[in-house]
């Protein structure tokens, strides 16, 4: 079978991948159906998945399914000779317009949070959580606030000392501990609530929102006039607003901190991070001053 041949397959063997088991089966369909070796029948899962992400509705979308395809292969322990084979500098192009003219929409738009998300409420629900009743997903968000977290650090976060590990970083990048910067400031009470999350996501009472089929929690937050990307840029700000930044250097440094991006990183993209209104609860949005954390000039 040719690979034009295979890639017919794309849909079918790209809805095998979020699952191990599943892709395991796909593999071994390819060794035994087509005398394929181990390494061959990885490779042509990647091929046709690829192909799939090619025909993407656009080319964010399309980048996305190959990042994602590439974490898969990684954790396959798939050769790097073959995962770079997944880059393509077209998509990788058109999905970094497409992303730039997002970011000029957002700042010309902003996020309508609604008021259930707005700063004054998310600490409120923060101080009444009790650790000793199982969470639910509104616990789960509220806590993913806290810290800005993103959906795949969930499970391997860790606060100790002041510092915060566990965090996604670039491949290859130590694990060296960040400034814990957190809404709840209360470091014991801060690592109590994540701890509280992670053990009720271990133990099944709550989904992993790090795993590809997090449809649920997108749904959840979809109530609320939300994304998942819109958590991680509305807190950038809710965490400047909670540590009184007094000036714009500073509040690049909370946010920069908040973001856990590395000190030594001077292209940290924290003007990526921004929402241009942020809102006290209770206040229009028709009526909020907008705000920055990066500087024009």
């Amino acid at each position: 079978m040719s690979l034009d041949e295979l890639s017919q397959y794309a849909p079918e063997l790209l809805s095998l991948l979020p699952d191990k088991v599943k892709r395991d089966q796909a593999c071994q369909q390819l060794q035994n159906g087509y005398g394929f070796s181990k390494e061959q029948a990885k490779a042509e899962v990647k091929v046709a998945a690829k192909s799939l992400a090619e025909t993407a509705p656009n080319a964010d979308v399309g980048t996305s399914h190959l990042s994602r395809l590439r974490s898969e292969l990684r954790s396959l322990s798939v050769s790097e000779k073959i995962i770079s084979a997944t880059l393509n500098p077209d998509i990788t192009c058109s999905a970094n317009k497409i992303q730039k003219e997002k970011c000029l929409l957002r700042e010309n738009e902003g996020i309508n949070y609604p008021d259930h998300f707005a700063l004054e409420s998310v600490n409120e629900r923060l101080l009444r959580y009790d650790v000793s009743i199982a969470p639910d997903i509104q616990a789960l968000a509220d806590v993913m606030v806290m810290l800005c977290i993103r959906p795949a650090e969930i499970k391997d976060l860790c606060i100790s000392n002041g510092g915060v590990t566990g965090y996604a970083k670039n491949r290859g990048q130590q694990d060296i501990p960040r400034v814990f910067r957190s809404l709840e400031k209360n470091e014991k009470r801060a690592r109590q609530l994540l701890t509280w999350i992670q053990e009720a996501i271990v133990s099944r009472v709550l989904k992993n929102p790090g795993k590809l089929d997090a449809q649920w929690f997108n749904t959840f937050l979809k109530n609320y006039n939300l994304l998942p990307s819109y958590l991680r840029k509305i807190v950038v700000v809710f965490a400047v607003e909670q540590h009184d930044a007094k000036n714009l250097s500073k509040a690049m440094t909370i946010a920069s901190e908040a973001l856990r991006h590395s000190s030594d990183n001077n292209t940290s993209p924290v003007q990526n991070y921004i929402i241009v209104n942020y809102r006290s609860r209770g206040v229009p949005y028709d009526q909020v001053i907008p705000f920055k954390v990066s500087d024009k000039n």
